[in-house]
């Protein structure tokens, strides 16, 4: 199903500046029985993207009424997209503000499903990430940049793809945040110049206290990423998943994934 401003259409204007300009920010969430996994951080940080931006949020439960209306009777994917709206042509925003909503569902991807497996491949992306402190950590519209990372390759056994920025910090992968472990502490890169920050690694630097694991948030080199006792990417969609290769590069399991893939989904909401 797919809701615009809470009415069944798959139509938007065409003056729409998330269509014209990408102005506007989006979240893809799990839902479960119908209901969102992990609300409560989605909608926080839904809220902070649109501060960021100037953009108005709807309220938490005009969202949440549209989820549970558009989502999948068992379990599936959520995409929320907010635009500043309609506006004429130009780059100003518009005097007055009306923010589009749109909710659309989809079935859980297969590679999502129970029992598709935990270990993935990878491979170094060629495209490299532009530092824009203002737009760091935002899941805003424009996402060309993942587009083109994610046409490099057309390898099904290619899983992600991981992005450095101009600098050469490793940031992240085209669809995922990126953690390693290294003697039995969590590493995570630093976004506060490019990349998304993510629900699913922002509730595993919650929860790796809990289990005793020492985080940091810093610059991670590309010899970083190939030193570590093992490699991980997260998402709200596929949860935590271990790197078994990044190009010719291999690791055996360490144990961590799982550990952090089960305290990931505690205490739902």
């Amino acid at each position: 199903m797919i809701l615009v401003n809470g009415h069944p259409t798959d139509m938007v204007d065409a003056l729409d500046r998330g269509l014209a300009y990408g102005d506007g920010v989006f979240r893809t969430l799990r839902t479960q029985a119908g209901q969102p996994l992990w609300w409560r951080d989605h909608y926080a940080k839904l809220a902070a993207d649109c501060a960021a931006l100037m953009l108005a949020c709807p309220g938490e439960a005009v969202l949440h009424a549209e989820i549970c209306r558009a989502a999948e009777a068992g379990q599936g994917v959520v995409k929320i997209m907010l635009t500043r709206g309609t506006g004429a042509r130009g780059y100003a925003p518009p005097p007055a503000e009306s923010v589009t909503r749109v909710v659309l569902s989809a079935p859980l991807p297969a590679h999502a499903q129970p029992g598709a497996p935990r270990d993935i491949n990878a491979r170094w992306c060629d495209l490299r990430l532009a530092r824009q402190p203002r737009l760091a950590g935002i899941k805003h519209l424009n996402r060309l940049e993942n587009v083109l990372a994610r046409a490099e390759w057309n390898d099904p056994a290619i899983f992600e793809g991981l992005l450095c920025d101009d600098l050469g910090a490793v940031i992240g992968g085209v669809m995922s945040n990126l953690l390693i472990m290294k003697n039995g502490e969590l590493f995570t890169p630093d976004l506060a110049e490019c990349g998304v920050a993510g629900v699913a690694r922002a509730r595993l630097l919650r929860a790796a206290p809990r289990l005793g694991i020492p985080t940091h948030i810093g610059r991670l080199p590309p010899a970083a990423i190939l030193a570590a006792d093992e490699v991980m990417i997260c998402n709200s969609v596929i949860g935590v998943r271990r790197v078994a290769r990044l190009d010719d590069v291999t690791w055996p399991p360490a144990g961590w994934t799982t550990s952090l893939n089960n305290a990931l989904y505690e205490d739902l909401d």
